[in-house]
């Protein structure tokens, strides 16, 4: 099977109308993209100038963009070209691209060509960009990462193919009904996606179900799966284009198929839905991202895909190794395997079936070649949020994996009881076999075991696993675990979604900081610039005006672009603690009210985040942040000078508008919870001051930014496991804090939902029961950050300082040179790019 990357036979027939022109040929002219464009609305969708809608533009314009990106991503993947000594392959159950359009106009260097091309034809590229969905591949942190390590291992020239699951409809589109999330299908293939290909000729059969048979082959016994159904796997491509154009990877996403498309037998018998249901049982594989697990169905389909992606993009894989090296001895030596977090970990035993079953490989051979494979990325230090599924379920569904999974334990259990002679406790928590209410597998600690590295994500985080989640792991395997801080792609976050503050910037320090982020630094010394500070302050000033549209078309609420622009996005959790924003915004709200003759500063609070469909804290959190808004909104004692606002719906491109606008970022999880952020990376580069607790990359934004540019408050990680062992008494916290009090007898009382009274009884019940999160007692020391917050606000050159520094200080959350240490330190991969 040939991987060059082929277009569509459309495409083929019309190659020589179009006329493509390379690099050499002067492909950035600017009248020969416009003749591009053209050719591809009259040729592709089939529209002349006088008829074609924005979208038919976007169409145009894309496939045009395409072409340029399928001249290189030709090149690298053709026979004849260099292959690469070793070749990534990331496994995400995620990839938050976005919208492609300007990530590849800028990258190609293309953005004020196409302009000026749509301009001559009386077509505004902003509107262009504005009829492109949002591809909804992913949810929040861990799609966001997957997609900036796709840009960056394009641009540093890592050799590397992204495996996922190409859904239909995403996780949600999230809407609002009187406050409360609704969550309807996304549509946003409705209308075709222009950068994929398609290749149904790129399938593989993924089985499920069915019984193991043991034969005897060459006098030893052999394992042979018999699944009892089978899924067809097809590839859908997508040419993911590095900076300045050098290099070009594949995002590989992988759509469920039924062999048979439909009962022929039910059809003609009538039964016209019968003979559709094995399809649509099928294929909702890859209909929605995270459906609920709720209900045993559920646990089920989660686990179905997850598998289905796993082994598609192995069989994809090991072909393609086999095609170029012959050997599956030598796999390490040719390709890397990274396991975004445990979701894809059942590709561990995956592997071993292929190596022992299908070709044969000795055990302890076959085990050597995947553990030197594999390393795998830990995102999260609750032990809940840690996979595992009930032991019957895979039994049932991959009864051949299951036997794989308990003959790795008995190896492991075996080597740690040697290095640990009687320690039963330690056997026990570094089995894959939980034996505590019920029988479940460990996904966590299968993908420890299988690979040979493990990474956390940033330098707190890493610490916190060997002391945590994986501390007995670590003991048996010390060398095992390292760090690597997450990044972010400055180039998109930066360049494309602020270019009045990339201007301001380039003007300053030189172009030069495209290429590398470090040459940020040489702000420093303009820190008090006067000049300075009345540029940027003038660009943050367009961009809040244009958030405040948003808002106003959004939740019908005018907002003042001279206030303070203090936002929390993220996705919705306890533990990212919106409700702590929540009740310092009601605490605001009645000093505002009780103390009108104080000079209060002007402030909007703007959130936004998706709740889990079947978390339902988290939508009641959703709820209150509303019903909160509604109320200020509406209160004319406050003057406007209190605004509240929950976006819905966010994605992507909502970041692109709302982290320009940023004044405050929030980033106040409970200290030892969230394993990075990179929200917290995005705002700061864009100049927004940071307020938050010692979590996640927090910690390294501090070393870098300085205690007097960040507002840092709470307890540390520390601290709050000690609270947590000691047991914490919240209603205590909450006697010793009269603000805290007034508050939540507010909200329990019903005076935010005067509707339903008793709506939130049960939730600020439970904060005093329970508070696993300690929102109460971090309350107080919040409320006085957010002081320290007033105070530096007031001091506009003071602020504008500590913005610079900021901007200035987090170059170095790169995902280039996250990348970097990645190929060198886990993968053993080396860049080609001249960035590396």
């Amino acid at each position: 099977m040939n991987d060059t990357p082929t277009a569509p036979a459309a495409d083929v027939a019309r190659r020589p109308v179009r006329k493509v022109a390379s690099e050499a040929d002067g492909a950035t002219d600017v009248a020969k993209l416009r003749q591009e464009i053209l050719a591809e609305l009259t040729y592709s969708v089939g529209r002349s100038p006088e008829t074609a809608s924005t979208r038919d533009w976007f169409v145009a314009t894309a496939l045009a963009v395409r072409d340029r990106i399928v001249d290189r991503w030709v090149l690298e993947h053709a026979p004849d070209h260099a292959r690469p000594r070793k070749r990534v392959y990331y496994l995400s159950l995620e990839f938050l691209i976005g919208r492609l359009l300007f990530d590849a106009l800028h990258n190609l260097g293309l953005t004020e060509a196409a302009r000026e091309a749509l301009a001559g034809l009386g077509v505004e590229l902003d509107r262009v960009r504005e009829a492109e969905p949002d591809a909804a591949l992913g949810n929040g942190g861990l799609g966001r990462l997957a997609a900036c390590f796709m840009d960056s291992m394009a641009s540093v020239g890592v050799p590397a193919f992204g495996y996922g699951i190409r859904y239909d409809h995403g996780l949600f589109r999230q809407g609002m009904r009187d406050g409360w999330q609704q969550e309807y299908p996304e549509d946003w293939l409705s209308f075709g996606n222009p950068w994929e290909f398609a290749h149904p000729e790129i399938d593989y059969a993924i089985g499920f179900g069915g019984y193991v048979e043991q034969i005897t082959s060459g006098g030893q016994p052999k394992q042979i799966w018999r699944p009892a159904e089978k899924v067809d796997a097809v590839a859908f491509d997508t040419p993911v284009v590095g900076w300045r154009g050098r290099h070009v990877n594949t995002l590989r996403l992988w759509s469920a198929r039924a062999p048979d498309p439909l009962s022929l037998a039910a059809f003609n018998r009538g039964d016209y839905v019968g003979a559709l249901a094995d399809r649509v049982r099928v294929e909702s594989i890859s209909k929605v991202l995270y459906p609920s697990d709720e209900t045993p169905a559920g646990q089920e389909l989660r686990l179905r895909q997850e598998y289905f992606f796993a082994s598609a993009s192995l069989q994809d894989l090991v072909r393609r190794h086999m095609e170029e090296h012959g050997d599956l001895r030598s796999l390490p030596d040719h390709v890397a395997i990274q396991l975004n977090d445990t979701h894809p970990a059942i590709a561990i035993p995956e592997l071993m079936r292929i190596l022992v079953d299908l070709h044969e490989v000795p055990w302890a051979e076959a085990w050597m070649i995947t553990v030197g494979t594999f390393s795998y990325t830990n995102h999260t230090l609750l032990p809940e949020a840690l996979e595992s599924w009930p032991l019957p379920l895979i039994e049932r569904l991959l009864p051949r994996h299951m036997q794989i999974i308990y003959m790795i334990n008995a190896l492991e259990l075996e080597s740690a009881r040697g290095k640990r002679p009687g320690d039963d406790a330690l056997l026990s928590s570094v089995s894959l076999i939980d034996e505590n209410g019920g029988r479940r597998v460990r996904m966590g600690v299968l993908a420890f075991i299988g690979s040979h590295k493990v990474n956390g994500v940033s330098a707190l985080h890493t610490d916190l696993m060997k002391q945590t989640v994986f501390r007995n792991l670590h003991a048996l395997h010390p060398d095992r675990i390292v760090n690597k801080t997450n990044g972010i792609t400055f180039r998109r976050w930066l360049a494309q979604a602020n270019p009045r503050l990339t201007k301001i910037l380039i003007d300053a320090v030189g172009a030069e900081l495209l290429d590398d982020p470090s040459r940020l630094e040489r702000l420093l010394p303009m820190a008090d610039d006067a000049g300075l500070h009345a540029a940027l302050l003038e660009a943050r000033r367009v961009n809040k005006v244009a958030l405040a549209k948003i808002i106003a078309d959004r939740n019908d609420v005018w907002v003042d672009p001279d206030a303070l622009f203090d936002v929390q996005i993220k996705r919705i959790h306890e533990y990212k603690r919106q409700l702590l924003n929540i009740l310092e915004t009601v605490a605001i709200y009645n000093a505002i009210r009780a103390q009108p003759m104080r000079s209060w500063m002007p402030r909007v609070k703007i959130f936004g985040g998706k709740a889990a469909a079947s978390y339902h804290q988290a939508k009641l959190i959703i709820k209150l942040a509303n019903d909160v808004a509604r109320i200020v909104n509406a209160d004319p004692t406050v003057r406007g000078l209190l605004k509240v606002a929950f976006l819905p719906n966010y994605n992507v491109s909502l970041a692109e508008a709302i982290i320009p606008a940023a004044d405050l970022s929030e980033q106040i999880s409970t200290a030892g919870t969230e394993a990075s952020g990179t929200g917290n990376m995005k705002l700061a580069l864009n100049g927004a001051l940071t307020i938050g607790t010692l979590d996640g990359a927090n910690v390294e934004i501090l070393e870098r930014v300085g205690d007097e540019n960040i507002f840092i408050f709470g307890l540390t990680a520390q601290e709050v496991q000690a609270r947590k062992q000691r047991g914490f008494d919240a209603r205590a916290a909450v006697d010793a804090s009269p603000m805290l009090r007034e508050v939540l007898d507010s909200i329990r009382n019903g005076v935010f939902s005067p509707d339903d009274p008793s709506r939130y009884r049960g939730l600020v019940d439970g904060l005093l029961d329970n508070d696993v999160f300690l929102v109460t007692a971090d309350f107080d020391a919040y409320f006085a950050a957010q002081r320290r917050v007033y105070r530096l606000w007031r001091d506009r050159p003071a602020w504008m300082a500590a913005s610079v520094r900021n901007t200035a200080q987090v170059g170095w959350f790169s995902s280039d040179r996250t990348i970097l240490e990645y190929a060198k330190e886990i993968w053993n991969v080396q860049p080609s790019s001249e960035l590396a």
